[in-house]
């Protein structure tokens, strides 16, 4: 029999001070720290969910939409939204607070693939099924499954063009690029 799980078992929030260490050279804080906030939490609710170690295989893109600043309170949202056979689909959202103003920011919105390993031999696990008990997991589910599915099939477009690429054609075509090309 196939166990399952409920969306609210892997369901985590995390908050953290942005304190002056993790500034760059502009007083924002580094987006170093809120990706590594990011995949901790997204390892908190993969291996909450799977009850197994688990990596990291891809983060989705991650747009900055909103800076971070010194000295406000960052809140990390996440929880599983699809699974497969052994990988998860976590979503995050992160905001920030400045709590002096009453001002609360989104940041980013990301998606990481997780998967779980067995310790033992390193291999990928099998993990629970999804228990969805709301509409907005539905369509989350339903969204991670076309996420995953189109991931693999620009892959596959990708390593084609990859092997196809026409390279003096290409070239002919980069006019109008910002670069110069000074082969000898």
């Amino acid at each position: 029999m196939t166990e399952f799980r409920t969306v609210k078992s892997s369901q985590i929030i995390l908050k953290e001070l942005m304190i002056p260490s993790y500034s760059n050279f502009g007083g924002k804080v580094h987006g170093g720290i809120i990706l590594s906030l990011m995949d901790k939490i997204a390892y908190t609710a993969a291996a909450s969910h799977s009850r197994n170690y688990c990596v990291t295989a891809s983060v989705d893109s991650v747009n900055f939409v909103n800076s971070v600043e010194v000295g406000e309170l960052v809140t990390l949202m996440a929880s599983v939204n699809y699974v497969g056979r052994s990988s998860m689909e976590v979503g995050i959202k992160v905001y920030s607070e400045d709590f002096k103003l009453g001002v609360n920011k989104h940041t980013n919105t990301s998606y990481f693939t997780m998967v779980a390993i067995d310790e033992d031999t390193r291999q990928p696990v099998a993990v629970p099924g999804l228990i969805l008990e709301e509409d907005i997991e539905v369509r989350r589910f339903i969204w991670g499954k076309f996420r995953k599915q189109f991931k693999a099939e620009y892959r596959h477009k990708f390593q084609a063009l990859h092997q196809d690429l026409d390279i003096a054609t290409e070239t002919g075509n980069l006019t109008g690029e910002n670069c110069q090309i000074a082969l000898p």
